[in-house]
């Protein structure tokens, strides 16, 4: 891989004004390869940035405009990061890539990764934060987010970036669909053992802890600090969204289909994903088994480490980096194993996933503007 690229890649940050978008210009404001030329917001159109966010003052940053009010012909953009809400991002996409340009991928594909930018000739690339092009079936999309898809005929083409089981197709892609962050926790610590057929694909249950933010900055009286402060609440019981898309992946990873118990929870912290699975183990398979089949498959992920023997992974571990670290216990049933999996939901469950793909996407390491370690305590 090349270091670095001729030019800055010029990126478009679609609702700049939300948590994954500020997330998205806190990592590449300091980024090497990268240069904000467009940052959309809708009510906080017109403000100066720092005043949205305050942390983020003293940048080097395009004024806030209304996504409608972005002139697409007269502004280079080589990336348009998506981080609007589910159900509005797919017109806006099918708006950006007008076309299915089979050549112009194709040429991407043979394209050496410095050059794949170059391929695409005048389309920027998307990267999907929302939930629009996650699920393969566009019939489960609507099933479970209430509206028909406005763009079927790009699914086909998304790619789920899931960066560590999509990295030969990132080079090629221009539509990249950003897994959601409790799919993250749970599919990195869960896939591996189910494709080297260490668990069993019955009986999994999956409870998840998710911190605030993960339900967007919009002003709801349910996330006010005295309705989830002091407090712990499960919720979307046996409904949630990100149920279909954990079952698609691991399914996948199986090789036939399976459904999952999954419980998410609201947890009172800022920041992090806490997923506990509760595995059933297959064959002869140990828990030592289920750890050296993990640490195997992650051995040469940088952004993943499975922990020794006996030490819990927690949130605060991981909190404002882009690592994901596993665990793997023995449970006190008989042929059981409990297997838990942190990240932050902001970075690695999002917007620094989102940067990792876009690293690969052009040839950069992947690691590029993501070396931040944890923040503790």
């Amino acid at each position: 891989m090349t270091a670095a690229l001729a030019k800055k890649i010029r990126i478009g940050i679609l609702g700049a004004s939300g948590y994954t978008g500020a997330e998205a210009v806190r990592l590449l404001a300091r980024h090497p390869n990268a240069e904000i030329v467009i940052m959309t917001a809708d009510s906080h159109a017109g403000e100066p940035y720092e005043q949205v966010y305050p942390h983020l003052g003293g940048l080097d940053l395009p004024g806030l405009i209304k996504v409608e009010e972005v002139e697409w012909a007269g502004v280079e953009v080589d990336v348009v990061f998506c981080g609007l809400p589910h159900g509005t991002t797919q017109e806006i996409i099918a708006g950006l890539l007008h076309d299915t340009r089979h050549s112009v991928i194709d040429e991407v594909m043979h394209a050496g990764p410095g050059d794949a930018a170059a391929a695409i000739k005048g389309q920027p690339r998307v990267i999907d934060l929302s939930a629009d092009f996650r699920l393969d079936s566009t019939d489960t999309y609507a099933e479970w987010y209430g509206h028909e898809h406005y763009a079927p005929h790009l699914q086909p083409e998304a790619v789920y970036g899931l960066t560590e089981y999509a990295r030969d197709k990132l080079p090629g892609a221009r539509l990249v669909a950003c897994p959601g962050c409790y799919p993250t926790a749970a599919i990195l610590s869960l896939a591996p053992l189910l494709s080297a057929g260490k668990i069993a694909p019955e009986d999994i249950i999956i409870d998840a802890k998710s911190g605030i933010t993960g339900a967007g900055r919009a002003a709801k009286a349910a996330n006010l600090f005295s309705e989830v402060s002091e407090g712990l609440h499960a919720y979307g019981i046996a409904s949630h969204r990100h149920g279909p898309e954990i079952e698609q992946e691991l399914s996948k990873a199986y090789g036939d289909n399976l459904i999952v118990n999954f419980t998410p929870h609201l947890a009172p912290m800022n920041r992090g994903i806490l997923a506990t699975s509760y595995v059933r183990l297959a064959g002869e398979a140990t828990v030592d088994n289920l750890r050296n089949c993990l640490a195997e498959r992650y051995a040469d992920e940088p952004f993943m480490r499975v922990v020794g023997e006996g030490v819990a992974p927690a949130t605060r571990h991981v909190r404002g980096s882009n690592h994901c670290l596993l665990g793997v216990f023995a449970d006190r049933l008989p042929g059981r194993a409990i297997v838990i999996s942190v990240i932050d939901n902001l970075v690695k469950g999002s917007s620094g996933q989102a940067v990792q793909n876009m690293n690969l996407m052009y040839g950069l390491p992947e690691t590029t503007g993501l070396e931040q370690e944890a923040l503790f305590p």
